[in-house]
């Protein structure tokens, strides 16, 4: 009970009020200037001239619209003579913050559905019709087991399905890839930014720009960084990528915008920049589900009526479009803040040499005993005195 007391009678009736001690030594005032002085750049160099404390901050809202343009000539032996173009390899149509280009594909022409053998896989390798399930479904599997083992092409035998046929086979995909000339394709992209707090508003698309500009400028980072058509090619070759490479099992693209803009300038100093990222980069030699496809069918009907497609597994690029961004301007709200925080570091100034001084130094019992002063009320018949404060 004694140590309860002592520390409620400390609290309820003891006051401590600081007390100035001006100490003569070369170590401890230059280690206070020194901190100072950090503390000093901090606040000026880092807080208001980096960070540019002294302004209120916003963060973007924007809207994006692409249009790709390109057509590519290809000639073969399935397909015959053909020409591709943005209503072919762009699939499955434009969104708003992406699009996928077709860069390659492995199509199934006329398929209908009737019965025909499985495509031959381990799992579905069969020998007689003890070895098919009449009415199972696997997963992986085009459609549902009639029960019968058939010849696959009069090579092997598979279980035989009620499915679209004939089957796909995917397992020849063209290389190089089909539609590689959509390296040279443009993609033009839209981009409007909006910063409620300041109602500030801008396009990507600056206001100097004309007609006859867009129809010939491509954008380069170091020749035209502020044109708003993209050549595909060099959108891979600016993430460090062979697009021939990618374009034959597809993969993911970002389109970074950064909208970053101090607006205590001029507002044509608030431009976009632009930078590229591959996503799905394999950074090892096992591709497990390398790059980026997915399968979609053209339905007509033939001569007699019947339901008749052509079944795409399509691989291209998919490019995702980011926008990001801050906008700052002067407000005085902040300022007084940073500044208030910056003068209450300097707090940390008076506690560091302190502790060096009442703990770390040589004379530490002298300093402590010139810092601290205890006295007790002369009404209650006690005496004054000095002590030193452990």
């Amino acid at each position: 009970m004694g140590v309860w007391t002592d520390a409620l009678t400390r609290f309820f009736f003891h006051y401590d009020t600081p007390r100035i001690v001006l100490i003569h030594s070369s170590k401890v005032g230059l280690l206070n200037r020194a901190v100072q002085l950090l503390i000093f750049f901090y606040v000026i160099g880092w807080v208001f001239l980096w960070q540019k404390g002294y302004q209120a901050k916003d963060s973007v809202i924007s809207s994006i619209s692409t249009k790709v343009k390109g057509v590519a000539l290809t000639d073969t032996p399935k397909l015959g003579l053909r020409i591709w173009d943005a209503a072919d390899f762009v699939v499955p149509g434009q969104h708003e913050h992406s699009l996928f280009v077709m860069t390659n594909m492995i199509t199934t022409l006329n398929q209908k559905q009737s019965h025909c053998a499985k495509f031959p896989e381990v799992d579905t390798l069969c020998t007689s019709d003890e070895n098919c399930t009449r009415g199972a479904i696997h997963v992986h599997s085009h459609g549902v087991e009639t029960g019968r083992c058939v010849y696959f092409k009069g090579a092997v035998k598979t279980c035989e399905v009620f499915a679209w046929c004939p089957v796909e086979d995917d397992s020849a995909l063209p290389r190089p890839a089909f539609l590689k000339a959509a390296e040279n394709f443009t993609l033009l992209i839209k981009n409007d930014i909006w910063y409620p707090k300041f109602n500030f508003t801008k396009k990507n698309i600056l206001p100097d720009t004309n007609a006859t500009y867009l129809r010939s400028c491509i954008y380069n980072i170091e020749t035209d960084p502020f044109c708003p058509i993209f050549r595909l090619g060099e959108i891979l070759r600016s993430a460090g990528q062979n697009f021939g490479k990618v374009a034959e099992e597809g993969g993911i693209m970002n389109i970074l915008i950064n909208w970053d803009c101090n607006l205590d300038l001029s507002t044509s100093y608030c431009l976009p920049k632009y930078s590229f990222l591959h996503l799905d980069h394999q950074t090892s030699d096992l591709h497990v589900s390398p790059g980026y496809n997915f399968r979609f069918a053209k339905y007509f009907e033939d001569t007699s009526g019947r339901e008749v497609r052509t079944l795409i597994k399509a691989y291209g690029i998919r490019f995702d479009i980011i926008v990001f961004g801050k906008a700052g301007k002067f407000d005085i709200v902040p300022t007084m803040v940073n500044i208030g925080s910056g003068l209450a570091l300097l707090g940390v100034t008076t506690a560091l040499c302190d502790i060096v001084v009442l703990y770390l130094m040589k004379k530490k019992l002298y300093y402590r005993e010139k810092k601290y002063k205890y006295i007790q009320d002369s009404n209650q018949g006690l005496t004054l005195r000095n002590q030193q404060r452990s």
